[in-house]
């Protein structure tokens, strides 16, 4: 069971770092808190099994082939479209909204999922595919907000002119105080739309739930209550996804 424990840690270790990043045996030593003696043992039987792998030429480490095979299929499995797609019908028919599904791609997001509300003649309306740069956006803010501070700095950085990223760090400070974010005529004029984070079992980022309308006659009332629902939707399906945390 220890070792079952420590080899998770390692995994986790290597998940959290971007894509192109790989750590030495000492570096995972010391955010493992094991000796390079126990590291070279559990790296060395994680290799074989092909669970990490080693760079030829660094002699560094990163996560193995072999999570993209087995994510391909529990993704095939679990068709989490299908499951979180309920939990998207049930906000929409809450909030008689336009609602939306995003993911993080790089320094853009992805809208993968939208249901509109047939009872709301006035629509905001965003394609399925659309890419958004990721410092625009209610659903975009939410993601940042919980993201690893280096995952987001290499964000915001790349999409910023430093004069406005410490204002920008503030907005994502307040977003994940509040718990979910909140976009008023950044992409649209005359538009609204507030997000919740969706967490996977690791905790972190897998997506975003966000509501999209019209803020002509917007009520403090009205915005409390979208708030509600779409942090509760952030809740359920990050729920579904195997998120414990709070």
């Amino acid at each position: 069971m220890q070792s079952i424990d420590r080899a998770m840690h390692v995994i986790q270790v290597l998940v959290s770092q971007s894509s192109d990043s790989q750590l030495s045996i000492t570096e995972l030593s010391q955010k493992c808190g094991l000796p390079v003696s126990s590291m070279h043992r559990l790296l060395k039987a994680m290799s074989k099994h092909g669970l990490i792998r080693q760079d030829e030429q660094s002699k560094h480490y990163g996560l193995g082939n072999i999570w993209l095979e087995y994510g391909l299929r529990m993704y095939d499995r679990m068709d989490y479209i299908s499951q979180i797609r309920p939990e998207l019908e049930r906000l929409m028919n809450k909030v008689d909204e336009s609602v939306y599904l995003s993911q993080p791609i790089g320094m853009e997001s992805l809208i993968i999922e939208r249901i509109d509300s047939e009872k709301n003649p006035i629509r905001v309306y965003d394609q399925l595919g659309l890419r958004i740069p990721m410092n625009i956006g209610a659903a975009n803010k939410a993601m940042l907000a919980y993201m690893s501070y280096q995952q987001a700095k290499e964000i915001i950085d790349a999409l910023l002119p430093e004069p406005q990223r410490l204002e920008f760090w503030q907005t994502l400070k307040e977003t994940r105080i509040r718990g979910c974010g909140i976009s008023h005529s950044e992409r649209t004029e005359g538009t609204t739309s507030v997000a919740a984070p969706i967490l996977n079992h690791f905790g972190e980022v897998h997506g975003a739930v966000s509501i999209g309308f019209v803020s002509f006659n917007l009520s403090d009332d009205r915005l409390d209550f979208l708030i509600e629902h779409v942090m509760d939707t952030g809740k359920r399906i990050s729920a579904k996804l195997g998120y414990t945390g709070p």
